[in-house]
């Protein structure tokens, strides 16, 4: 577990996980609304190279980036207004996801063994307004995970 003080904290994950990840690599980012889920989305992509601020997939479900905007494929997943796993099977993101990386938020969605092999972060709201981040580390990132508490 690793406390978050503040916006910035939370972005700086984002840019930690840019400097690890992989083509094929899952992440997962799980916690209630404005947790910074997004925030850490976007701190990854700023850190792979996209200009200007990344919008929230919540409508489009999927926000692709490819190269040369970003220096490795991104699929920035909402899976928030999905209501069950079949929808999720429908978007293909298996079919992309070897070339790059997958990022889905609310990955609850998808069903429970969705993404077995994913780092999944979750982050809770703290009563003083920090973020708690608690992380499952499979073992293809063990030696990568970028944060110690």
């Amino acid at each position: 577990m690793t406390v978050l003080a503040d916006a910035a904290a939370t972005h700086a994950v984002g840019i930690a996980l840019a400097g690890v990840v992989r083509p094929g690599d899952v992440v997962t980012l799980t916690g209630p609304l404005g947790a910074g889920k997004t925030s850490i989305a976007r701190g990854l992509l700023a850190a792979l190279g996209l200009a200007g601020e990344a919008p929230s997939p919540s409508y489009a479900i999927v926000q692709p980036y490819r190269p040369p905007e970003v220096n490795l494929p991104v699929l920035h997943v909402d899976l928030y207004r999905l209501d069950d796993s079949d929808a999720v099977a429908e978007l293909g993101l298996e079919d992309e996801r070897s070339d790059g990386v997958l990022l889905v938020e609310w990955p609850d969605r998808a069903g429970p063994r969705a993404w077995p092999e994913a780092l999944a972060l979750v982050l809770a709201i703290e009563p003083d307004g920090t973020r708690r981040l608690t992380a499952t580390v499979p073992p293809a990132w063990e030696a990568r995970w970028p944060i110690r508490p």
